[in-house]
């Protein structure tokens, strides 16, 4: 497993929200698309956004494309203009996920084909 494949980058310990098409399951053969935005922890956030104290700046934007049990990396960005055109799920909760050895695994994220197209159509206007 490479460092740059999608259970290298799930699992890697900082905060990050994942946002998919349809329920992550790397260890079946479904087609998905999932983008994991990696969160840059501000001090004063430990907790949630409580009074406003501390904020969330996400720092690099990775979109995947998967298909018969493979996940290809179709985008990666740390540009801090381009990841301000990404809208930032704050209705992200707790999230089961299955990685491609078919461990279950928590991560912050949302379920949202909207929110997937319209990052595709960001990516768009980026080429």
């Amino acid at each position: 497993m490479s460092d740059d494949s999608i259970d290298a980058i799930l699992q890697l310990p900082q905060r990050k929200l994942v946002v998919s098409q349809n329920d992550v399951y790397l260890d079946r053969q479904a087609k998905n698309e999932i983008f994991v935005l990696m969160v840059e922890e501000s001090r004063g956030s430990a907790g949630g956004r409580a009074a406003g104290s501390g904020h969330r700046k996400v720092e690099r934007v990775c979109g995947f494309s998967c298909d018969g049990g493979k996940c290809t990396k179709f985008f990666d960005t740390d540009e801090q203009s381009k990841i301000e055109m990404f809208d930032i799920p704050y209705s992200a909760v707790a999230m089961d996920i299955k990685l491609s050895d078919g461990r279950p695994f928590v991560v912050q994220g949302i379920v949202d084909p909207d929110f997937v197209k319209s990052y595709n159509s960001v990516i768009n206007n980026l080429k």
